[in-house]
């Protein structure tokens, strides 16, 4: 199983992962872009982890609202959420904007469970997208939200942070909350406007599978402990 293949990475971890019809139908045609070529600023087709999709228009886009705040830490040629904002998939924030509904940051104190798809549904997701390398640097506190969660544990597919544990990027982080609370068909058409996306899907499978069965947050992170602990014990045993 995929969970093999990245066990020596995090085996004695202790992971806390950051732990209106019409509306959708515009998004829908605006999406329709991205399977259009685009060039880079020097004339030379852009970098594949940006803005290449996966070719099939999977899914269905949301009716609820998805933002992000964006700290500029990132390569804009690679950065999964600056081409949802080229494309006008994604709302921009600023700085001491509150949003009303989930938000995914490293200071929430609760894991996005199936009990947040009615402040999903109503209020939609925000991401914040900074760079792993400049956590402490990130301000934080002028993005606030009633809201704050964490994800748990998965391992990233996109280019950037291939098999690395919770280094999730935008578009994975805003899936996984959609497949969590229950918006799969979303999800999917998320992760389909990238060549990569896919790949999230099928390398987390058995994450998802576990915590499709859960109901609660108590129930996510005891789903999420378990398969690290079997992965652990699976590395052990191999050793």
């Amino acid at each position: 199983k995929n969970h093999r293949k990245m066990t020596k990475q995090f085996r004695k971890m202790k992971v806390r992962c950051p732990d209106k019809q019409s509306k959708a139908e515009n998004s829908a045609e605006t999406a329709s872009e991205l399977h259009e070529s685009e060039e880079s600023p020097d004339g030379s087709d852009s970098d594949s982890t940006s803005d290449s999709s996966s070719g099939d228009d999977l899914g269905s886009p949301p009716t609820f609202k998805v933002a992000m705040w964006d700290l500029n830490h990132c390569d804009p040629r690679k950065c999964s959420g600056r081409k949802l904002a080229r494309h006008r998939l994604i709302k921009n924030l600023k700085l001491g904007q509150r949003f009303p509904g989930l938000v995914l940051t490293p200071v929430g104190t609760k894991t996005v469970s199936p009990e947040d798809r009615e402040i999903v549904e109503k209020a939609g997701i925000a991401v914040v997208d900074c760079s792993w390398a400049k956590i402490d640097q990130t301000p934080f506190g002028k993005m606030k939200s009633p809201h704050p969660r964490l994800l748990p544990f998965f391992v990233a597919a996109n280019p950037i942070n291939y098999g690395k544990p919770c280094q999730l990027s935008c578009v994975e982080a805003i899936a996984a909350t959609m497949f969590i609370t229950g918006f799969k068909a979303e999800a999917n058409w998320y992760l389909s406007k990238f060549s990569w996306g896919h790949s999230f899907v099928s390398l987390n499978e058995e994450l998802l599978e576990r915590y499709e069965k859960c109901k609660t947050a108590a129930e996510i992170l005891a789903a999420q402990n378990d398969y690290l602990e079997n992965a652990a014990q699976e590395t052990t045993q191999k050793v």
